[in-house]
């Protein structure tokens, strides 16, 4: 199958979704589905019992901190959300490259669209990219007769980025007033991909740190399990009485620590 076979067959799907249910994918957020709440629950509260389990030796006390896996979703909702709109913002700086050759080349926009979604076709083999989709739904609406204006805001709107929101407002100007689209495009497309950079050199220079932090948030737990192997005797006290009010009081004081961590490294552009 040609590259021309394959966009028309992932337009061909983008048609039978637009035709079938008109809600689409807002990328401003993250619906999990039955099966990923349930192994995010499940995950969760094993995590954190057996968490509890090392503080407290207590099977029926360790429920209390498993308490806490009605958390699980939403953290993994949010992660899921992150990386989405990042390979989002990725390969739209992808599409723009793609588009911006297509005009250079005397194409009009439409075809410069259609052309950006063979192209990531070869990138991203499956028809999987939610910037293949998204493509293939703005060409669909070109094809009922809507302007590629409302499909790019429309976009942009639920897209939720800032990079794609400029670009669609700067677009729309362009198009109605007569400017250049290919400079336009082509500056975008530079400025976008200089911005990755400098978010991937960040991304590089806090990697060690965040493994450091993921190391001192695990030292605790190996500690105190190591510990209970090697001196079981001198940890019995901890188990009962005043030691599980320490030990209490230990597991608060870990969890704020934990939580203000991963504040602090949560660094974004």
């Amino acid at each position: 199958m040609n590259g021309l076979e394959r966009s028309g067959a992932a337009q061909g799907v983008v048609k039978n979704n637009v035709r079938q249910s008109t809600q689409l994918t807002d990328y401003r957020g993250y619906v999990l589905s039955s099966r990923q709440k349930l192994s995010a629950l499940l995950i969760g509260g094993v995590g954190l019992f057996l968490i509890g389990y090392i503080f407290f030796h207590s099977w029926l006390i360790s429920l209390v901190p498993a308490c806490g896996a009605a958390f699980a979703p939403k953290y993994w909702s949010g992660y899921l959300l992150r990386k989405r709109r990042e390979t989002l913002g990725l390969h739209f700086k992808q599409a723009l490259y793609s588009l911006s050759s297509s005009l250079a080349a005397g194409r009009s926009v439409e075809n410069g669209f259609r052309e950006a979604i063979e192209d990531l076709q070869l990138l991203y083999p499956g028809n999987s990219s939610d910037m293949i989709i998204e493509l293939g739904i703005i060409c669909t609406r070109l094809e009922y007769g809507q302007p590629i204006e409302e499909a790019l805001l429309d976009f942009s709107e639920r897209a939720g980025l800032e990079d794609i929101s400029n670009f669609a407002d700067v677009f729309t100007i362009c198009k109605r007033s007569g400017g250049d689209l290919v400079e336009v495009i082509r500056r975008t497309s530079t400025i976008i991909s200089e911005k990755l950079e400098i978010s991937q050199e960040i991304g590089v220079m806090i990697a060690q740190k965040r493994f450091e932090a993921k190391a001192m948030s695990a030292a605790p737990i190996f500690f105190l399990v190591f510990m209970e192997f090697s001196s079981p005797d001198y940890m019995l006290p901890m188990h009962s009485g005043i030691g599980l009010v320490i030990s209490f009081f230990a597991l608060i004081v870990f969890a704020l620590c934990f939580w203000l961590m991963l504040k602090i490294m949560d660094i974004r552009v």
